[in-house]
């Protein structure tokens, strides 16, 4: 049961196909996800691209003809903070959907985060980590998602 779960929530997590939305929003993280962001704000999908960076090491993306980048880093440094930043954001630029970039073992719970968070429409887009984080990752996301489901449980 416990590796069915595992399974479902951190490794084939639901995913949606990338349509277009207000906004897409880049959850920081493992590998793959500026790049797969810029991508997708490159295709069009959103005029509005937000990035967190939550450390100056972290690189906020080059500009990119069309489309205003935020990078914002949010407080705490964490999912449940990303999750708040963009509710508020919502709020002021009258986002009602968005496309969130994780990685695959984040998605469910960045999808519970920003569920209690933001009313509107939330697309998530996954990339995979690299491999040889997986064992990591999954451990800390049972950890997160038990902290978010027990401890934490509102915005």
């Amino acid at each position: 049961m416990f590796l069915g779960a595992t399974v479902r929530l951190f490794v084939h997590p639901r995913r949606d196909s990338p349509a277009p939305v207000d906004a897409i929003v880049m959850f920081a993280g493992s590998p793959g996800r500026l790049e797969h962001a810029v991508s997708l704000a490159v295709a069009g999908y959103a005029s509005t691209l937000a990035v967190s960076v939550p450390t100056s090491d972290d690189p906020c993306p080059p500009t990119i003809p069309n489309v205003e980048v935020i990078c914002f880093a949010p407080d705490p440094l964490t999912t449940q903070g990303e999750s708040r930043w963009v509710a508020a954001a919502a709020a002021r630029y009258g986002w009602r959907s968005v496309l969130v970039i994780t990685s695959t073992s984040q998605t469910t719970r960045a999808r519970l985060r920003l569920g209690r968070c933001y009313s509107g429409q939330v697309l998530m887009s996954p990339v995979a980590p690299p491999r040889i984080m997986w064992p990591y990752m999954i451990a800390y996301e049972w950890a997160a998602m038990g902290k978010a489901l027990i401890f934490q449980r509102g915005c």
